[in-house]
């Protein structure tokens, strides 16, 4: 789940009140390179709201390509992680000011000054905030045009945060690194078979513990395949909705999982070493 504090709509507050109202037990807070949406559920969240796990998700690249890891259960206090937190975000913001630039560059695509000083105030903005300031002054007509289109007409061959950063990171700071959707890779790639068995045993060897085998984009043969690997190397199963609001047609705590009757070992061991928040049964 994301929060204002990178790419999602709801605040950390409004967050917690639709996981109450949906009925949901367990939950996480994964902003994109950020913790501050975690911590301030840590502040507001009483006794008998429902159990939190504190997590952060992390852009990466190497030279085998893009990924996504998940850090869960860490300690929010811990250098580590605020280390890792606060250099993704400075890369962000990088990459935030090249494409607004790139954009005006290259299709004269401008805003006004306040507009502008109002979107790199923001905790941490994206492509979704820059497409929706295109929408607004009518460059497109919807924010994936602007994405799609225009914004990823960019690419960045410098600065990027690498798995293994954010994989010995994580774990420095008492939490579990899990690789996100693991066959979504740059773009519409899709990693599969022995691709995506190379890539795994790779960064096992960082020290990935993880995978998310539950997810609101994955068919049945996907996540099945995915269950597979996590099984044949003894890793930890998460399940997340990638929820973010009304910037993705994703509805809150759909992830695929439909009951605790299925959950594999290797989801029962995750949530018997994690860190939690709460009394969860």
């Amino acid at each position: 789940m994301h929060t204002r504090v990178s790419d999602g709509t709801d605040t950390p507050r409004e967050i917690l009140g639709h996981v109450k109202e949906a009925g949901i037990g367990l939950f996480s807070v994964t902003d994109h390179d950020a913790i501050k949406g975690g911590e301030r559920i840590l502040q507001i969240r009483k006794e008998e709201d429902p159990c939190f796990i504190t997590g952060a998700e992390f852009s990466c690249k190497d030279e085998m390509g893009k990924y996504h890891v998940l850090g869960y259960g860490y300690d929010p206090k811990a250098k580590d992680i605020r280390k890792l937190v606060s250099y993704g975000h400075s890369l962000r913001m990088k990459k935030v000011q090249a494409r607004l630039d790139f954009i005006m560059d290259e299709f004269g695509f401008d805003f006004p000054e306040e507009e502008i000083k109002a979107l790199l105030a923001q905790d941490n903005p994206g492509k979704p905030h820059i497409a929706n300031l295109m929408v607004k002054y009518g460059y497109v007509s919807s924010k994936e045009e602007g994405i799609r289109q225009y914004i990823d007409q960019l690419h960045f061959k410098s600065e990027y945060l690498r798995p293994e950063e954010a994989i010995a990171g994580i774990l420095a700071a008492g939490g579990i690194p899990v690789l996100a959707h693991p066959m979504y890779g740059s773009g519409d790639q899709l990693i599969l078979g022995d691709e995506m068995d190379e890539r795994i045993r790779r960064l096992m060897t960082f020290g990935l513990q993880g995978l998310e085998c539950f997810y609101s984009g994955f068919t049945a043969k996907l996540r099945n395949q995915i269950l597979a690997f996590a099984d044949q190397y003894e890793l930890y199963v998460t399940a997340g909705s990638d929820y973010h609001g009304k910037n993705k047609l994703v509805e809150l705590g759909d992830n695929g999982l439909e009951s605790a009757d299925e959950w594999p070992e290797g989801l029962k061991r995750f949530l018997g070493d994690v860190h939690i928040h709460g009394s969860f049964t």
